[in-house]
């Protein structure tokens, strides 16, 4: 064990500041309760523009996706599967039968979950006879995916709830979501797609 002696001039300065503090947070002439407030409106404050801040950039996403055209469309849905963890292929232009994009953990469709992906890159809402076209094509072990950017109707989205086949609807909103998600695990050729900068 070492003894330390504490030389008188530091001993009595410590002393001071100690005395200086209690006194502070003793007096009535200043309280606590100010300042915590104080900290409390500018915690609000912040949570405030941080809102603000990610709506703009939501905003902003929306807008860069809505400016593809329908070949980077499909190439974008398809980045966000490969940032998922799947291995995709993009139907080749031609009639292709609802089938855009194909995905699956081995890429051939050995493996399960099989996806089907329909994408529609348009300003038109998709109705209930799209949606029950789309899923009369797929088989059991399928999983569907419909994309699109103009929205769903009403009717659409109960056929998609009652199917028999599991499906998901993407509408431009949940696209920008999956967008900012899953944008640390796209490849380069996406990031290109929507090129963003992370803010903090």
């Amino acid at each position: 064990m070492t003894i330390i002696a504490i030389p008188n001039d530091v001993q009595k300065e410590l002393l001071k500041q100690m005395e200086t503090g209690q006194s502070r947070g003793n007096s009535p002439d200043q309280p606590t309760e100010p300042v915590k407030a104080e900290t409390e409106e500018e915690a609000e404050e912040l949570e405030i523009i941080k809102e603000d801040v990610i709506e703009k950039s939501n905003e902003f996403i929306k807008d860069k996706i809505a400016k593809l055209d329908w070949e980077q469309m499909q190439e974008l849905v398809a980045g966000i599967l490969r940032g998922m963890g799947y291995k995709t292929r993009i139907s080749p232009k031609g009639p292709d039968r609802g089938r855009d994009i194909f995905a699956s953990p081995d890429g051939l469709g050995l493996e399960e979950p099989r996806i089907i992906v329909e994408v529609k890159h348009r300003s038109g809402t998709m109705g209930s006879n799209q949606i029950r076209s789309f899923t009369g094509g797929l088989r059991v072990g399928d999983r569907g995916i419909y994309v699109s950017t103009g929205g769903f109707t009403k009717e659409a989205k109960y056929e998609a709830e009652r199917s028999n086949i599991p499906l998901s609807l993407i509408d431009l909103d949940l696209l920008a979501e999956l967008v900012t998600q899953y944008y640390d695990q796209f490849d380069s050729e996406t990031r290109t797609l929507i090129p963003l900068r992370k803010i903090y």
